[in-house]
């Protein structure tokens, strides 16, 4: 368009106009005289016979998005203006006046005015036009009560991804930093998933009887194995910066396979070795069967059923199932454990925006902070005497105690003290975790088809991360084939994981998405020198022994923060599907509602008020093998279906992923993930260097197409 003025057009007729000089619409008369707003968009204007002014607005506005770690929020600019921007122009030198509209319709120029977005008190992002205070629709926007700030949020889609890394990252996934930065980073992000990599087996271990150095051996197995999975699914599996370890998935599995009724006869240093070898043969029977779903494509034909509002619901009821376990074990010390969640709150949320040397140290290191402060302050509790007691030894057990007085101090020393762990005086300072060290493992097929279907569900919560880190970090999304040979390598390490003897699988940590999104380092180089770091520390028996004597209670306190925080992740998912639809809210809610109703009932079955288990409170829900209500002539069936019904993942992972696809809803709305294809890599060389195989490995397996790019 020219950039002289148009020519003037007639005058307004009387207002308000006849019927007869009703005005043309808007995007007609804007089409036939080339008229385009300021924005990109379409503009918008009633008719001048209802009486409203013709005002040109812009139809679609900026994008504002949550962010996980919150805190700032990032706005993508319009086309248009990138275009100015790009060209070296402003949009003032290329502003142009608009003619005005035909007879009978008043025009009510707009004050070029820059966009600004702004953050009210409450959370919610305005955008004002002008000094008035109002939007283009003439809105009143709400001002501010509190400083403005700027947010960074997540891209939730393929479209946002590149404006995510240049904004939000400070190093993207090939990126490689020096040799300074990628020490510091990588110690950063394993100091950070902490409590994933270490919790899980101080659950499960001392469930299965075992002593104090038996526990320091299996966490630095944990760390050992751990450290070998990530660089093996760093390098061949999705190559995402993603940290491999035991998940809260296999934890529920594994406690109701440690409370089976076969093993309650069983006592002392037999029944861990004995447990944990049933164990490694059923994971090792289920990862193998992962290793299948993967590398055989099947899991290709699994993710077209595989959504966020899938992911969402299973996700969120495995931290919402341990709800039983959590501050019933704090409450045996409350001045310990409530003071290490006021702690981890305090860090994680209200100083979460402290940040030393461009770095948020309370936010990062929410979990070991509060875990030091809390362990100093108990030690010097014990060391003063606030919890010794005449005549009483907290290492003596509570069944040889005699005196009704100690008996009445034996849970408050037990609990409270952090010298009743031995498990750093007895740990060796030189050990080599090496396969089959608790001896060869027992195959059991009931067993290893409970963890057949937990396999699946680690998939799921696998895949959901995948989907997440790679808008973060990567170029696009991978493709269905890097994701089957991920969840290949996932069950492949899993088996790995049983032979060692870990009492878990080994999969993708669902934290990793919060980590990364919290330390903004996307670099695979990183993740794989922790991993290095991971195995060193492994060697050092010390390490392990230090780690094991974390006292019971902190132990359940972090797990309390630790299961809310995988919850959340859990629901995090429903941002990528319309989260306000009717439909997406009835699914989530059934099923998080019977995740944790059905697995109750079967809890309940058979257990009057007044009878009196061989288990802790806490231990309750994972006995229900041997009480259930699914009752048949097979043994090994009723153990099966009372197992897995009583577990809240697999209720949950049933109900969304029947009515999720059987419930009509369009791709938008349901938030269907978009894989690349192999047409996108081809065309893409960035994506084919994200997700290809190092070493030219890939060259040997093109004739695979189901599990290559």
């Amino acid at each position: 368009m020219s950039s002289s003025d148009p020519k003037p057009g007639p005058k307004p007729g009387p207002w308000p106009p006849t019927p007869e000089s009703a005005a043309m619409p808007p995007s007609s008369w804007a089409k036939k005289t080339g008229f385009r707003p300021k924005f990109s968009g379409e503009t918008t204007a009633t008719d001048s016979s209802s009486g409203q002014l013709s005002l040109p607005v812009r139809a679609k506005q900026q994008e504002t998005q949550p962010d996980l770690e919150a805190g700032q929020t990032r706005l993508r600019p319009p086309p248009s203006v990138s275009a100015a921007v790009t060209n070296g122009e402003t949009d003032k030198d290329k502003k142009e006046k608009p003619p005005p509209p035909p007879p009978g319709s008043v025009a009510v120029p707009v004050k070029d005015q820059p966009v600004k977005r702004r953050r009210d008190s409450d959370g919610v992002v305005g955008r004002s036009n002008g000094p008035d205070g109002a939007n283009g629709s003439g809105d009143p926007v709400r001002r501010p009560g509190r400083i403005e700030e700027t947010v960074e949020v997540l891209p939730q889609s393929m479209d946002d991804d590149l404006v995510a890394r240049n904004l939000h990252m400070k190093y993207g996934l090939r990126d490689t930093p020096g040799l300074v930065p990628i020490g510091f980073y990588g110690l950063q992000h394993y100091l950070s998933m902490l409590g994933s990599l270490i919790l899980v087996p101080l659950v499960i271990v001392p469930a299965m009887g075992a002593s104090h150095e038996e526990v320091a051996n299996v966490v630095s197995t944990v760390l050992f194995v751990s450290g070998i999975t990530t660089l093996l699914h760093t390098s061949f599996g999705s190559r995402l910066p993603l940290i491999q370890g035991p998940s809260f998935v296999f934890l529920a599995p594994a406690l109701a396979i440690i409370n089976s009724p076969e093993f309650q006869g069983l006592n002392g240093n037999n029944n861990f070795k004995h447990i944990m070898r049933e164990l490694q043969g059923a994971i090792i029977i289920g990862s193998a069967f992962q290793a299948v779903l993967g590398y055989s494509g099947l899991m290709s034909l699994i993710l077209r059923l595989v959504n966020p509002v899938v992911v969402a619901p299973t996700v969120a009821a495995v931290g919402l199932s341990f709800y039983s376990y959590g501050f019933p074990l704090v409450g045996k010390c409350l001045e310990i454990g409530v003071v290490q969640i006021l702690l981890v709150i305090i860090f994680a949320l209200y100083l979460r925006k402290i940040s030393v040397l461009s770095h948020r140290i309370f936010l990062i290191y929410a979990v070991p902070l509060s875990l030091a402060i809390t362990w100093a302050a108990a030690f010097l509790l014990t060391e003063t005497g606030a919890y010794t007691y005449k005549g009483c030894d907290p290492n003596v057990p509570v069944s040889n105690v005699v005196s009704t007085h100690c008996r009445k101090y034996m849970t408050r020393m037990k609990y409270c003290r952090v010298d009743t762990s031995h498990a750093l005086s007895s740990a060796p300072w030189f050990r080599f975790p090496y396969p089959l060290q608790w001896g060869v493992p027992l195959f059991n097929w009931k067993m290893a088809f409970v963890m057949c279907v937990v396999s699946v569900i680690a998939s799921v919560d696998s895949v959901g991360s995948y989907h997440a880190s790679s808008l973060l970090v990567a170029s696009r999304p991978p493709t269905r084939g890097v994701v089957s040979r991920a969840i290949g390598l996932e069950g492949f390490t899993s088996v790995l994981a049983g032979l060692w003897g870990t009492g878990t699988g080994s999969t993708t940590l669902t934290e990793n998405v919060h980590t990364i999104a919290v330390t903004k380092m996307g670099s695979r180089r990183v993740v794989e020198l922790g991993a290095c770091v991971l195995v060193i520390f492994s060697l050092v028996g010390k390490v392990g022994g230090f780690l094991a004597s974390i006292p019971q209670v902190m132990v359940a306190s972090l797990l309390c923060f630790m299961w809310a925080m995988f919850t959340a992740l859990g629901l995090s998912n429903l941002r990528y599907s319309e989260a306000g639809s009717s439909r997406n809210i009835i699914i989530v809610g059934l099923s998080l509602f019977f995740s944790l109703s059905v697995p109750a009932y079967f809890q309940q079955y058979g257990i009057s008020p007044n009878s009196n288990l061989s288990v802790p409170s806490y231990y309750q829900p994972y006995i229900v093998s041997s009480h259930g209500p699914f009752k048949s002539q097979y043994k090994g069936m009723n153990y099966v279906m009372n197992t897995l019904l009583s577990m809240s993942m697999v209720i949950a992972f049933i109900m969304a992923v029947i009515l999720d696809n059987t419930v009509p809803g369009s791709k938008q709305e349901r938030g269907v993930y978009v894989w690349s294809d192999s047409e996108t890599a081809t065309r893409e060389p960035a994506l084919a260097k994200d997700y290809e195989l190092p070493f030219r490995v890939g060259r040997f397996f093109r004739w695979v197409k189901w599990v290559g790019i």
